[in-house]
This record gives structure tokens, sequence and C-alpha cells, in this order.
């Protein structure tokens, strides 16, 4: 019988799900965009081996990880879908550090969608 997964790789690939699910609603999952996110998310074990009480926030911090490493080789992601008016600008994860992050316009002080579920707020479906 195999070994249950423990919380931590639990955490860890809820995580990846999540970020990789906004990465295909935003069409940007491209191999080398897949591979930051292996990156972060190995990074992110070492972070919360040395923090357990982190797990809970290891998905909005890969998601940020990702949109910092996006914003260094390709530009601003995800863009915000509610602003219809002035310069594009990316979305933003809230809180920075804690449970239950959301993309949130901060231009417009809206929250647009929880981490995982931007396909919705980008017009199209999730399969939650």
């Amino acid at each position: 019988m195999a070994d249950p997964i423990s919380p931590l790789e639990q955490a860890l690939h809820a995580a990846r799900a999540l970020v990789l699910a906004d990465l295909v609603a935003g069409e940007v999952a491209k191999a080398d965009v897949v591979s930051l996110v292996e990156d972060s998310v190995a990074q992110r074990r070492w972070w919360v081996e040395q923090w357990p009480d982190g797990t809970r926030y290891v998905a909005g911090l890969i998601a940020q990880d990702v949109q910092d490493a996006l914003l260094e080789r390709y530009g601003r992601w995800p863009l915000c879908p509610v602003c219809g008016y002035g310069d594009p600008h990316a979305l933003d994860v809230e809180p920075e550090l804690g449970p239950d992050p959301h993309w949130v316009c901060g231009q417009a002080g809206v929250k647009v969608a929880p981490v995982g579920a931007l396909a919705r707020a980008l017009g199209g479906t999730t399969s939650s």
C-alpha cells in the first residue's frame, strides 16, 4: 500500500492545480510558463518545511511567484478583465500572505476571482 500524501504535499499539489487553472484560463500555460510553476512549488516546499503554519498560504504565494516571474519575462499577468478604461493592468493577489487568496483589481477595488477560478472572470468555465 502506498504511503499517504502528507498535508504539505497535498497543499502544494492543490496550489499547483489552482495556478495552472488560472494560466490555462489566461491562455498562457505554455511549457516554459508551467516550468515557472514547478520552480515556485520547489521553492515553496522548502519555505513550508521551515514554517509548517504557512501551508495554508502556499496557493497565494505560488500565484504571486508565477506572476512575478511572468512580469520579468513576458509582461503583466493576469490582465484585469474588470476595467475597460485606462492602461491595461494586472490583478493582484490578496491577501499577500493569508488563506483564501483572490485575484483583486486594485484600481477598481474589487475581488475578481479566487485563485484557481480566473476562468469565470475571463468568460470561460471551470470544472468546479
